[in-house]
């Protein structure tokens, strides 16, 4: 791959994980889903304000990760692509794996050794 496209795709991939570096964004994420939703119905889904709601939405359409659609006088929005639920859930994994083995070093670290116990 040319260098530069390659910087190119390496900033599109940063883009994308900056989106995701907000908890209320993967919030909106995960509420979208299923289905689309106004902003409206995301604030109450997320637990967020209308206002924080629209500028993380801003943020998610502007990185390509959900697009708004007019639906008479609402606007409703949608994931691009439903494979970022996938991305989103395969990191989960990959959290709770690695929490996992921290509770499982701090258990070793805490269990008294053989000499210990006499």
């Amino acid at each position: 791959m040319k260098p530069e496209l390659e910087a190119e795709v390496n900033q599109l991939h940063a883009d994308i994980c900056s989106a995701l570096a907000d908890p209320n964004r993967i919030l909106i994420l995960y509420a979208l889903a299923d289905t689309p939703h106004t902003v409206n119905e995301i604030a109450v889904e997320a637990g967020l304000s209308q206002p924080a709601t629209s500028r993380h939405l801003k943020v998610l359409r502007e990185r390509g990760l959900v697009r708004a659609a007019r639906q008479g006088v609402s606007v409703e929005y949608s994931l691009n692509d439903p494979r970022i639920i996938q991305a989103l859930d395969l990191l989960r994994l990959v959290l709770r794996n690695s929490i996992a083995r921290r509770a499982s070093l701090l258990e070793e670290k805490t269990q008294p050794t053989p000499q210990e116990s006499l």
